[in-house]
Protein backbone atom coordinates (compact mmCIF):
# COMPACT_ATOMS: atom_id res chain seq x y z
CA UNK A 1 0.00 0.00 0.00
CA UNK A 2 2.92 2.26 0.48
CA UNK A 3 4.66 1.52 -2.02
CA UNK A 4 1.55 2.77 -4.18
CA UNK A 5 1.01 5.93 -2.47
CA UNK A 6 4.92 6.71 -3.25
CA UNK A 7 4.86 5.86 -6.93
CA UNK A 8 1.32 7.46 -7.56
CA UNK A 9 2.97 11.05 -5.62
CA UNK A 10 6.31 10.58 -7.52
CA UNK A 11 5.23 9.59 -11.23
CA UNK A 12 2.39 12.69 -10.56
CA UNK A 13 5.97 15.21 -9.22
CA UNK A 14 7.76 14.50 -12.60
CA UNK A 15 8.49 17.47 -14.75
CA UNK A 16 7.59 16.88 -18.75
CA UNK A 17 10.45 15.85 -20.63
CA UNK A 18 11.56 17.88 -23.38
CA UNK A 19 12.93 16.24 -26.25
CA UNK A 20 13.50 19.50 -28.00
CA UNK A 21 15.44 22.57 -26.16
CA UNK A 22 13.51 25.97 -26.99
CA UNK A 23 10.33 24.39 -28.34
CA UNK A 24 8.70 24.27 -25.38
CA UNK A 25 9.95 26.13 -22.80
CA UNK A 26 10.96 30.09 -23.05
CA UNK A 27 14.77 31.06 -22.36
CA UNK A 28 16.64 34.11 -22.08
CA UNK A 29 15.62 36.45 -24.87
CA UNK A 30 12.74 34.77 -25.88
CA UNK A 31 11.07 34.29 -22.30
CA UNK A 32 11.50 38.22 -21.78
CA UNK A 33 9.70 38.97 -25.23
CA UNK A 34 7.46 36.45 -24.54
CA UNK A 35 6.55 37.68 -20.98
CA UNK A 36 4.69 40.63 -21.46
CA UNK A 37 2.45 39.12 -23.43
CA UNK A 38 1.34 36.28 -20.60
CA UNK A 39 -1.20 38.30 -19.20
CA UNK A 40 -3.82 40.96 -20.62
CA UNK A 41 -3.54 43.36 -17.64
CA UNK A 42 -0.09 43.95 -18.46
CA UNK A 43 -0.71 44.12 -21.99
CA UNK A 44 -3.55 46.62 -21.39
CA UNK A 45 -1.29 48.43 -18.95
CA UNK A 46 1.49 48.78 -21.70
CA UNK A 47 -0.59 49.72 -24.17
CA UNK A 48 -2.51 52.28 -22.13
CA UNK A 49 0.57 54.12 -21.29
CA UNK A 50 1.36 54.74 -25.16
CA UNK A 51 -2.23 56.09 -25.55
CA UNK A 52 -2.19 58.30 -22.62
CA UNK A 53 0.92 59.73 -23.97
CA UNK A 54 -0.46 59.71 -27.45
CA UNK A 55 -3.14 62.33 -26.14
CA UNK A 56 -0.85 64.23 -23.95
CA UNK A 57 0.95 65.01 -26.91
CA UNK A 58 4.43 67.25 -27.69
CA UNK A 59 7.29 65.62 -25.29
CA UNK A 60 4.77 63.00 -23.50
CA UNK A 61 4.22 61.16 -26.51
CA UNK A 62 7.97 60.02 -25.91
CA UNK A 63 8.25 60.77 -22.69
CA UNK A 64 6.02 59.10 -21.14
CA UNK A 65 7.17 55.44 -22.32
CA UNK A 66 10.67 56.05 -21.48
CA UNK A 67 9.71 56.95 -18.17
CA UNK A 68 7.81 53.37 -18.19
CA UNK A 69 10.33 51.81 -19.32
CA UNK A 70 12.85 53.06 -16.84
CA UNK A 71 11.09 52.71 -14.11
CA UNK A 72 10.48 49.06 -15.06
CA UNK A 73 13.83 48.79 -15.21
CA UNK A 74 14.84 49.83 -12.06
CA UNK A 75 11.27 47.57 -10.70
CA UNK A 76 13.26 44.84 -12.22
CA UNK A 77 16.33 45.75 -10.32
CA UNK A 78 14.96 45.96 -6.75
CA UNK A 79 13.00 42.28 -7.56
CA UNK A 80 16.65 40.98 -8.64
CA UNK A 81 18.14 42.52 -5.15
CA UNK A 82 15.34 40.54 -3.35
CA UNK A 83 13.37 43.00 -1.97
CA UNK A 84 9.58 42.50 -2.29
CA UNK A 85 7.39 44.73 -2.95
CA UNK A 86 3.70 44.23 -1.59
CA UNK A 87 0.09 43.58 -3.46
CA UNK A 88 2.86 43.58 -6.64
CA UNK A 89 -0.07 41.78 -8.98
CA UNK A 90 -2.97 44.60 -7.54
CA UNK A 91 -0.92 47.09 -8.12
CA UNK A 92 -0.61 45.55 -11.62
CA UNK A 93 -4.32 45.35 -12.30
CA UNK A 94 -4.88 48.99 -10.41
CA UNK A 95 -2.61 50.28 -13.22
CA UNK A 96 -4.69 49.10 -15.81
CA UNK A 97 -7.75 50.98 -13.97
CA UNK A 98 -5.89 54.33 -13.23
CA UNK A 99 -4.53 54.65 -16.40
CA UNK A 100 -7.52 53.87 -18.33
CA UNK A 101 -9.12 56.54 -16.04
CA UNK A 102 -6.30 58.94 -17.20
CA UNK A 103 -7.22 58.27 -20.86
CA UNK A 104 -10.54 58.95 -20.05
CA UNK A 105 -9.90 62.94 -18.52
CA UNK A 106 -6.99 62.97 -20.55
CA UNK A 107 -7.51 67.04 -21.95
CA UNK A 108 -7.24 67.29 -17.61
CA UNK A 109 -4.61 65.61 -16.42
CA UNK A 110 -1.43 67.38 -15.87
CA UNK A 111 1.63 65.55 -18.25
CA UNK A 112 3.69 65.48 -14.29
CA UNK A 113 0.83 63.39 -12.75
CA UNK A 114 0.71 61.23 -16.06
CA UNK A 115 4.32 60.63 -15.43
CA UNK A 116 4.14 60.03 -11.84
CA UNK A 117 1.34 57.66 -12.12
CA UNK A 118 2.83 55.40 -14.92
CA UNK A 119 6.15 55.54 -13.22
CA UNK A 120 5.15 54.28 -9.74
CA UNK A 121 2.72 51.56 -11.58
CA UNK A 122 5.54 50.57 -14.06
CA UNK A 123 8.22 49.65 -11.07
CA UNK A 124 5.59 46.86 -10.05
CA UNK A 125 5.79 45.54 -13.47
CA UNK A 126 8.99 45.50 -13.44
CA UNK A 127 9.04 43.56 -10.24
CA UNK A 128 6.32 40.89 -11.42
CA UNK A 129 8.74 40.46 -14.79
CA UNK A 130 12.18 39.97 -13.52
CA UNK A 131 10.28 37.61 -10.26
CA UNK A 132 8.60 35.63 -12.89
CA UNK A 133 12.07 35.01 -14.81
CA UNK A 134 13.27 31.50 -15.39
CA UNK A 135 16.04 30.56 -13.68
CA UNK A 136 17.99 28.66 -16.26
CA UNK A 137 18.36 31.89 -18.91
CA UNK A 138 20.52 34.73 -19.16
CA UNK A 139 19.15 37.88 -16.81
CA UNK A 140 20.38 40.36 -18.85
CA UNK A 141 18.55 38.60 -22.47
CA UNK A 142 15.56 38.20 -20.50
CA UNK A 143 15.59 41.64 -19.50
CA UNK A 144 16.08 43.45 -23.25
CA UNK A 145 13.06 41.66 -24.48
CA UNK A 146 10.85 41.87 -21.79
CA UNK A 147 11.86 46.28 -22.53
CA UNK A 148 11.59 45.67 -26.31
CA UNK A 149 8.20 43.95 -25.84
CA UNK A 150 7.17 46.95 -23.24
CA UNK A 151 8.54 49.57 -26.17
CA UNK A 152 6.54 48.00 -28.99
CA UNK A 153 3.43 47.75 -26.55
CA UNK A 154 4.07 51.24 -25.62
CA UNK A 155 4.33 51.95 -29.97
CA UNK A 156 0.99 49.46 -30.50
CA UNK A 157 -0.84 52.11 -28.33
CA UNK A 158 0.41 55.47 -29.40
CA UNK A 159 -1.13 54.07 -32.78
CA UNK A 160 -4.24 52.81 -31.56
CA UNK A 161 -4.28 56.21 -30.68
CA UNK A 162 -3.67 57.87 -33.77
CA UNK A 163 -5.97 55.39 -36.08
CA UNK A 164 -9.08 55.92 -33.61
CA UNK A 165 -8.51 59.49 -33.46
CA UNK A 166 -8.00 59.23 -37.17
CA UNK A 167 -11.78 58.04 -37.49
CA UNK A 168 -13.46 59.35 -34.33
CA UNK A 169 -11.07 62.24 -33.08
CA UNK A 170 -9.91 62.76 -29.35
CA UNK A 171 -13.13 61.83 -27.95
CA UNK A 172 -13.30 58.49 -29.26
CA UNK A 173 -9.71 57.95 -28.16
CA UNK A 174 -10.72 59.25 -24.53
CA UNK A 175 -13.17 56.06 -24.45
CA UNK A 176 -11.01 54.24 -25.13
CA UNK A 177 -9.41 54.22 -21.71
CA UNK A 178 -12.97 53.97 -20.45
CA UNK A 179 -12.93 50.54 -22.06
CA UNK A 180 -9.65 49.84 -20.17
CA UNK A 181 -10.76 50.96 -17.16
CA UNK A 182 -13.84 48.19 -17.47
CA UNK A 183 -11.19 45.44 -18.62
CA UNK A 184 -9.49 46.15 -15.17
CA UNK A 185 -12.18 45.97 -13.39
CA UNK A 186 -13.08 43.19 -15.01
CA UNK A 187 -10.28 41.40 -14.27
CA UNK A 188 -10.32 42.64 -11.20
CA UNK A 189 -13.56 41.63 -10.18
CA UNK A 190 -12.52 37.95 -11.53
CA UNK A 191 -14.58 38.39 -14.57
CA UNK A 192 -11.74 38.28 -17.22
Amino acid sequence: MNRFFLTTGFSLATAAAQAHPGTGHAHGIAAGLSHPLGGLDHVLAMAAVGLLGYLLGGCFRWLLPAAFLGMMVLGGAVSVSGITLPAVEAAIVLSVIIIGALILIAPNVPGSVALAMTGFFAVFHGHAHVAEMPLDGSATSYALGFVLTTALLHAAGAALGAGVAAIGGSPLVRLTGGAVTGLGLGILAGLI
